[in-house]
């Protein structure tokens, strides 16, 4: 078994496409109408037969009130691998995204956190080789 999908809750697809399409860099690989919302998955451009990210509508009453808690107490939805954080933070940075946490050291790992514009916070991180 394997991952193959994930999802993250956006409150506006189109937004959301623009975002993680054009500033944060992943790559379309899905993107069928359904009625109301649309299937949109993307991939990232170093593995794009790997893992695909849907980028799924918040259309249900407990996905806002569970995005909104999270939000509140500065938890991100989830966490994207980089190989530099400093890096991919001054780019971003540039990008004009809205970080919450600059860059943190925590030992093992590098981290820092950002406002997606849809509703959420997304951790970026960088492994350390062991110390």
């Amino acid at each position: 078994m394997k991952i193959v999908m994930t999802s993250v809750l956006v409150d506006d697809q189109a937004k959301a496409l623009t975002f993680y399409r054009y500033v944060l860099g992943f790559d379309l690989k899905q993107d069928i109408p359904l009625g109301q919302h649309r299937w949109i998955t993307l991939t990232s451009s170093a593995d794009p037969e790997g893992v695909e990210l849907v980028l799924e509508p918040d259309a249900h009453p407990a996905a806002k009130a569970f995005k909104a808690a999270l939000k509140a107490d500065s938890i991100p939805y989830t966490s994207f691998g980089v190989r530099n954080v400093q890096a991919e933070y001054d780019r971003l940075c540039a990008a004009g995204v809205h970080f919450t946490q600059s860059p943190t050291d925590l030992g093992q790992v590098t981290v820092a956190v950002f406002d997606d514009t849809c509703g959420n916070l997304i951790q970026i991180m960088q492994k350390h080789a062991h110390r």
